[in-house]
């Protein structure tokens, strides 16, 4: 079963990894043979000694945790530019992030100081806008007393450990129908979000587009946190399913920037909503 994931699927393009379809590592058997793997081949998986320079599990999470500390580096920094004369590298990091997102998606081969670098520049962007939307949240005389930007880092850190937990005891199957349907929903939304931003400019919604629009609105941001939160399985599908090939520990980076993608999507989508809630 081949990712949707277009960042993980140039990792497996790259090595010419074709997920199994029939077995799991060490001989384990997968669901029906569509290459999902069992609860027990997952164990076996993670419990079997690796390859000498092949990726595991322990590879991923400590290239995901470098790149996330380098993200709440610069994010401190992009927080305390917004109303200074340095306010403008908050621009530049969403502008550089989202070029560098594009490099780092389409690289056959992953390149770790860009991948480091993407973190960086996101980190000025995530931090600007956390503080524009604090700051508005606050000025709307609705603070209850927990910060808008804690409650949307709690809301990622409890969306990501549900998905986690749904993967791991199969709950969800990322099955190929499943990648399907995710692809197409994406798409969907990718397209409602462009006109909306159309819209916004013509004042649209009090500036926040279709986002702004009554009921229309709330639905728009939930279908985001569900889509974001969803895309979360097909990452941790692909990774399962490239320890399971004994792809290289350098890709170990490229898994860290898709999962470093769709977090900070979940984030941004999680923060709006509980803007446009508070603003209500």
């Amino acid at each position: 079963m081949q990712t949707r994931n277009p960042i993980l699927r140039r990792q497996s393009q790259a090595v010419g990894f074709h997920e199994p379809t029939g077995a799991a590592v060490g001989g384990a058997p997968t669901s029906g043979g569509t290459g999902s793997p069992t609860p027990e081949s997952l164990q076996q998986m993670f419990d079997a000694p690796p390859a000498p320079g092949a990726l595991t599990i322990g590879d991923v999470i400590v290239k995901t945790g470098i790149l996330f500390v380098l993200l709440l580096i610069t994010a401190v920094i992009g927080w305390q530019a917004i109303g200074t004369p340095l306010g403008w590298i908050v621009a530049a990091g969403a502008i550089v992030g989202l070029i560098l997102g594009f490099v780092n998606a389409l690289k056959r081969e992953v390149s770790p100081p860009l991948v480091m670098a993407y973190a960086l520049a996101q980190g000025l962007f995530i931090g600007g806008i956390s503080k524009l939307y604090n700051d508005t949240y606050a000025a709307s005389g609705e603070y209850d007393g927990t910060p808008i930007v804690q409650q949307a880092v709690l809301g990622t850190l409890v969306a990501f450990a549900v998905m986690l937990v749904l993967y791991r005891t199969r709950i969800i199957k990322v099955t190929g129908r499943f990648m399907k349907i995710m692809m197409v929903a994406m798409i969907s939304y990718l397209v409602i979000a462009l006109i909306s931003l159309v819209a916004q400019l013509f004042g649209v919604g009090g500036g926040w587009g279709f986002y702004g629009v009554g009921g229309l609105g709330i639905l728009l941001c939930m279908a985001g946190v569900a889509l974001a939160s969803l895309s979360l399985a097909l990452d941790f599908e692909a990774i399962t399913q490239s320890i399971a090939a004994g792809l290289p520990e350098r890709e170990s980076w490229r898994m860290g920037f898709a999962l470093m993608v769709t977090l900070i999507w979940l984030y941004l989508e999680i923060l709006r909503l509980l803007a446009i809630l508070n603003r209500r």
